[in-house]
Parts: structure tokens; C-alpha cells; sequence
């Protein structure tokens, strides 16, 4: 018998598989089991940006993006949650990128990144600044811009990060985790301290 967080992840992969099929009835119920992760990877991201906007809000933003994420191949809580961090990240930095727009000052600055335990950085940095390194990190090494991406924008921990990628076929440890997000850490230093 599966257990009651199995259960739960096998129940959110079918809404998500019915949803792909055309069964609006499914995002409905699925919404209720995915909106408390949801909101707490929504509070994390915005616990680094110095705004106004609540995680309520963001998540709700984020229901309006998810129509468009209606053909995605969905196999898994997984997926959907590191396509949740994903979309976070972008709805952000679409804010930062209007806010900067809207004045002739700088960007969005985010709250200190040691926080996340990065060695050494400014106590504050632009979030569009960011979001173009972790481009360029992509480009380089994407299995570690995704580390990034779960566990800076996602709020995911080493091992939860590490059940994500292994969800998607990466067969990654919470030690590969680790490294990778050590490494990551100091390449966007790097990036960001040249600027």
C-alpha cells in the first residue's frame, strides 16, 4: 500500500496528466493540493526582494502562467515543482524588469544572499543581474542552474532538490546536490562581482 506522501504525489500526477488532456476539473482540484507548496516556494523567492508584493499575490500571478503550461508532458509532483520554481523566477524578474522600465534608476535589488549561504557577496544584488548570470551558468552547466534555480527560488533543501532531479531522470544525490550548489555559488559569485 503506497504511503500517504506517495499517495498524495501519484494523485497530483494524475490532475496534472488529466489537466494535459483537457479536463479543466483537474486544475481545480489539483489547486488545493498544490497551493501550500506553492506559496511557500512564492514567500521564499520574495523573502530576497525588497517589495510589496505578498506571496498570495505571486501565486496568483502564477495561476494566470499556468494556462500556457497546459501541453508541458507532466510526470511528476517533481516537474511541477521545479516548473513552479521556474516560473517564480521568471515572474520576478518580469516585476524587476518593469520596475526598472517604470523608473531611470537600477532594478529590483534582493534581500542578502548569505542567506543562502553564498560566500561573500554584496548584501544586496540586482535581481536582473542574477537572472542573466544564471543564464549564462545555464548555458555552461545546467544541471547546477537548476540546483539554483530549486533551491534559491524553490526554497527546496539539498535532498528535496536531489528527489527532483532524480524524478526526472537525472539519478542525482543529495551529495551531487551539494557540490553542485557549492560550485554554482561561487561561478555566480564570480559573474556577479565582475560586473
Amino acid at each position: 500500500m503506497a504511503s500517504a506522501p506517495a499517495a498524495a504525489h501519484s494523485k497530483v500526477t494524475r490532475l496534472l496528466a488529466n489537466w494535459r488532456e483537457g479536463d479543466d476539473s483537474a486544475l481545480h482540484e489539483l489547486t488545493p493540493l498544490v497551493y501550500d507548496e506553492l506559496r511557500r516556494i512564492a514567500g521564499v523567492s520574495l523573502a530576497r526582494e525588497h517589495g510589496t508584493i505578498q506571496p498570495t499575490a505571486l501565486v496568483h500571478e502564477f495561476y494566470l502562467k499556468v494556462a500556457g503550461l497546459r501541453d508541458v508532458e507532466w510526470k511528476n509532483r517533481a516537474q511541477f515543482v521545479a516548473t513552479a520554481a521556474k516560473v517564480m523566477r521568471n515572474l520576478l524578474v518580469d516585476r524587476a524588469r518593469h520596475k526598472l522600465a517604470a523608473k531611470s534608476g537600477g532594478g529590483v535589488m534582493v534581500a542578502s544572499i548569505e542567506e543562502v549561504e553564498l560566500p561573500s557577496f554584496d548584501p544586496a544584488f540586482d535581481l536582473i543581474d542574477l537572472d542573466h548570470a544564471l543564464r549564462r551558468l545555464q548555458v555552461e552547466y545546467p544541471r547546477h542552474a537548476q540546483v539554483v534555480e530549486l533551491v534559491f527560488f524553490g526554497g527546496l533543501n539539498a535532498e528535496e532538490a536531489a528527489a527532483v532531479l532524480s524524478a526526472e531522470g537525472t539519478g542525482t544525490s543529495r551529495r551531487t546536490v551539494e557540490r553542485d550548489w557549492r560550485f554554482a555559488k561561487a561561478w555566480l559569485q564570480n559573474e556577479l562581482c565582475s560586473k
